[in-house]
């Protein structure tokens, strides 16, 4: 497999904090996603991706749900979310690498599978060990019920995700010897004021970007096979074909000159 292009070290990239809430056995997450929305919409914008307003509004929910989320797992995994809703028909996709903090995803809106219930898929790869996956169904159209779902169906604790601001978003996860009635009665206002009722204590401070890494390179990876098959019908009489990330949706075309080579390379 083709190297990703890594992220840009020069990039600040958005910083997420977490707290063990001292007495009450719980892992508290916060971040402002302002930043990360912003390079969102920027990459949207770069490869001309159109996303419907109730799409857009519903990947942002999940963008924030999925950082915060990613903040609290171990350094050396890889995630990816995938998110089925039947009302609107809509998938949503998320990825991480939580070693670098590189965050990507996208919004699937055609050929959208219908099913019973709302799916919620959750692949992990920790280190060098197999792919685990979590597979729960969850109700409404909100992506943080099926976050909330995943923690309580597969993790068997319980996860609470509050709206603080605009853009402003916080996980509480359940620790062992949780204080369960504190837990459960927060409430937005109480969590906006944990610094001021409770001890928290930092417990780590990680970076996220906007990025898939994505390149020519990967790109023709992915035609190679078709090309070796039937190269007629993948350009048809084009001398170019353009080929979408299946990761982050990005636009990369592909010339039938540059493809010939990199087969012949491959052989």
């Amino acid at each position: 497999m083709a190297e990703s292009t890594p992220p840009n070290p020069a990039d600040a990239g958005l910083e997420v904090r977490t707290y063990f809430v001292r007495d009450r056995h719980a892992l508290l997450a916060r971040v402002d996603l302002g930043e990360l929305f912003v390079d969102y919409y920027l990459h949207l914008s770069s490869h001309q991706i159109k996303v419907a307003p109730e799409h857009d509004a519903m990947f942002k929910r999940a963008l924030a749900g999925f950082v915060l989320h990613c903040a609290s797992r171990p350094w050396n995994e890889f995630i990816a979310w995938t998110i089925n809703f039947q009302v609107p028909l809509v998938n949503l996709f998320l990825t991480v690498d939580n070693s670098n903090g590189s965050i990507t995803g996208r919004v699937f809106a055609e050929n959208v599978k219908e099913a019973p219930h709302n799916l919620f898929y959750s692949d992990v790869v920790r280190g060098s060990q197999p792919k685990r996956r979590s597979t729960v169904t969850f109700e409404g159209g909100d992506p943080l019920n099926g976050a909330q779902a995943l923690y309580h169906q597969s993790e068997q604790r319980d996860a609470r995700y509050f709206q603080l601001g605009e853009e402003e978003f916080a996980l509480l996860t359940e620790h062992p010897d949780c204080d369960l009635p504190w837990f459960h009665g927060l409430t937005i206002d109480s969590v906006r004021g944990l610094d001021q009722t409770e001890t928290l204590a930092l417990t780590e401070r990680r970076v996220y970007r906007w990025h898939c890494g994505c390149n020519q390179q990967r790109m023709m990876e992915v035609l190679a096979p078709t090309m070796q098959r039937d190269a007629a019908a993948l350009f048809g009489g084009d001398p170019k074909v353009e080929i979408r990330c299946p990761r982050c949706g990005g636009r990369h075309t592909i010339t039938r000159e540059a493809l010939e080579a990199f087969v012949a390379g491959d052989k």
